[in-house]
């Protein structure tokens, strides 16, 4: 199943407290409970203005729909095509 990298352009996302991040979580899984279980929430990484979350989904456009359906922004959408990682040089 492909893997999906969706940036979110949300400003302050640095800021957002404990309580505002479990509350987008609840959310996020609210959604994802009603869509089924072919798309995934892998993790999520908060940066200033932006998250970027990783995603299993059949397609990008599911992914896109979790969005509209939770009231996300997804500014894009990418499949993951390989991953390396530091043990990719030996």
């Amino acid at each position: 199943m492909p893997k999906y990298l969706i940036e979110r352009e949300i400003p302050g996302a640095g800021n957002l407290t404990s309580q505002d991040l479990q509350g987008i979580s609840q959310k996020s899984c609210g959604v994802l409970k009603g869509m089924g279980p072919q798309i995934q929430w892998v993790e999520s990484y908060v940066t200033e203005d932006k998250v970027y979350c990783v995603y299993i989904a059949p397609n990008a456009e599911m992914v896109r729909e979790h969005a509209r359906q939770g009231g996300f922004p997804a500014n894009r959408v990418s499949e993951i095509k390989r991953m390396i990682d530091p043990t990719t040089a030996e």
